[in-house]
């Protein structure tokens, strides 16, 4: 019953509802043109996650949506990655005003293919210093890095082997300070220790780099949907639990990669949850360091549906645990 229940649940939660509309593909694959619409909802809500600001996004581009990853390449800069393979990036002025935009596909290795399989990226890290990315494609189990013009893969590889499941792969990566970069799956090795997650000890996109198997037990948080790293070297995490009402809860927690050890087991504390009024399906998250304070940006993942947004919304963290604390 409870595996009918989950069923119903992602079916309504990332599939076409019965009297809605799915948008279609290939009508607009051109336009550069993004909106950002302001978001009311009151700034400076207590707790850990403080509310700053936040716009629903649109575009005529029919590719635009379905974001998965996020990344600040500068101020006021975004770059998004959607899991049907395109990426955009704009800046956002005064008012929500947005310039600067760029909507294509992502490269697609051995040529082009309509295959979402092929296309399908669910995470991605971004290096301010090289201006290049990596990205983890769940249909084909690899991490790939991308030239800072996102127009080239630089190099790929797969995952270690056994292979995470089609669908239930790397959701959520995080470059740690030296060049180490840590891989949550969503939902791989349905193991009594946790959902499984790999540490690499350099670049994850280099044929041969070692990685160290462990463990993440969300303790009721949800499925892991993306990652970020905090400025003390600790990881934020992005949690995604589908209900009734709301349809999507994002809890956050902050886990101490110090912690990872072969075969071991992490868990995270709890630093707070998007208010109801803002829930969606957030999948992408980045963390900013501005004016000697803290802020997390989120984006949604509209899975192309007509009753679905692609929010964007800033909290600044504000008193989170230290980091002796943190990961418990």
């Amino acid at each position: 019953m409870r595996r009918l229940l989950s069923a119903a649940l992602i079916f309504v939660a990332l599939g076409p509802v019965p009297g809605t509309q799915q948008r279609l593909p290939s009508i607009d694959l051109t336009s550069q043109q993004v909106a950002a619409r302001p978001l009311r909802y009151p700034v400076g809500e207590a707790g850990m996650l403080r509310f700053v600001r936040g716009w629903h996004l649109v575009s005529p581009n029919d590719a635009f949506g379905g974001f998965s990853a996020l990344a600040v390449i500068g101020p006021d800069r975004f770059q998004l990655v959607g899991d049907n393979g395109y990426g955009a990036r704009l800046t956002l002025g005064p008012g929500g005003a947005v310039s600067d935009a760029r909507i294509a596909m992502l490269p697609v290795a051995d040529g082009p293919s309509q295959r979402k399989s092929r296309r399908d990226v669910e995470s991605m890290a971004f290096d301010p210093a090289s201006g290049k990315s990596w990205v983890a494609l769940e249909g084909l189990n690899q991490v790939w890095r991308l030239d800072p013009a996102l127009r080239r893969i630089e190099s790929r590889a797969r995952l270690p082997r056994p292979p995470w499941p089609a669908n239930r792969g790397p959701e959520a990566m995080v470059r740690l300070a030296g060049g180490r970069t840590v891989l949550f799956s969503e939902d791989a090795d349905d193991d009594p220790r946790g959902r499984e997650a790999l540490l690499f000890t350099g670049d994850p996109a280099e044929p041969g780099t070692k990685a160290i198997r462990f463990f993440y037990d969300s303790q009721g948080k949800g499925l892991v949907s993306d990652a970020a790293p905090l400025p003390d070297g600790r990881i934020l995490l992005v949690h995604r639990r589908l209900g009734l009402d709301p349809i999507f809860t994002t809890i956050l927690g902050i886990v101490d990669p110090a912690d990872i050890r072969p075969g071991a087991t992490l868990t995270s504390r709890t630093i707070g949850r998007v208010p109801a009024l803002l829930a969606d399906n957030y999948e992408g998250a980045a963390v900013e360091r501005r004016g000697g304070r803290t802020f997390l940006w989120l984006v949604s993942d509209d899975n192309f549906n007509n009753w679905q947004r692609s929010l964007l919304v800033e909290f600044e963290l504000v008193g989170l645990p230290d980091s002796k604390k943190a990961a418990r």
